[in-house]
């Protein structure tokens, strides 16, 4: 496991907060050790969300080097969501697939990672307040108005009511949660006749998707 330092953290634990794994953060890093389960375990094709922080720790750019970080025979693929078409671009790393499908890794995108096996995987990085990130409407940039969004390590909002609230809950339909273990999704509209049952926590390490109505250049509250 590459343990690199990352550009810019400062690893000072101030805070303690139980996930999948642990979160230890402050202001200025983390460290989580997030579970990436394999087939036929806790997920049930091997699909796994997964957010990294907006500064990664050093080396890793690309889906290869994800999964290379990760432990490359343990893992089958990496997804991109592709919002404007509503797709998915797939890194395999593998022949037949071409070198060039390899794609760069971005600040408030999250991926999905299938697994052959589990690996406990640390993530070390940072997050950075002064990034905003365009969550898109229905149209050219996100066909169908679906953002597949990186969660903050350090952001307040912690249930999906709550992101709706901090990103314009006017300007946003649905926030939606994968479960692996199902191969499914939990959605939350915050709208009749939901009720307010559905409402889910949020979970860092863990990427969700946010249907838009109108764009909004979003600035996470943060500790």
């Amino acid at each position: 496991m590459n343990r690199k330092m990352v550009v810019g953290a400062v690893l000072v634990a101030l805070a303690v907060v139980m996930t999948a794994g642990t979160l230890v953060a402050s202001n200025m890093g983390f460290k989580l050790n997030y579970s990436l389960d394999q087939t036929g375990g806790a997920a049930k094709t091997g699909n796994n969300t997964i957010a990294l922080p907006d500064n990664r720790q050093s080396g890793i750019a690309t889906a290869k080097n994800l999964m290379d970080d990760m432990g490359f025979a343990s893992v089958t693929q990496v997804q991109r969501f592709i919002a404007s078409a509503d797709t998915f671009a797939t890194y395999t790393g593998r022949p037949p697939q071409s070198a060039a499908a390899n794609f760069n890794l971005a600040a408030g995108e999250a991926y999905f990672v299938k697994m052959k096996t589990q690996v406990n995987y640390i993530v070390v990085g940072s997050d950075d307040p002064a990034v905003s990130y365009t969550l898109s409407q229905p149209g050219a940039v996100a066909k169908t108005g679906n953002n597949f969004y990186a969660y903050n390590y350090h952001q307040t909002a912690a249930t999906a009511k709550a992101l709706m609230d901090d990103v314009g809950f006017l300007s946003v339909t649905q926030v939606q949660r994968f479960i692996k273990s199902a191969d499914t999704f939990s959605t939350y509209t915050g709208r009749p006749p939901q009720s307010a049952a559905a409402n889910f926590n949020l979970t860092p390490g863990e990427g969700y998707f946010v249907k838009m109505k109108t764009t909004v250049v979003y600035a996470p509250s943060h500790y």
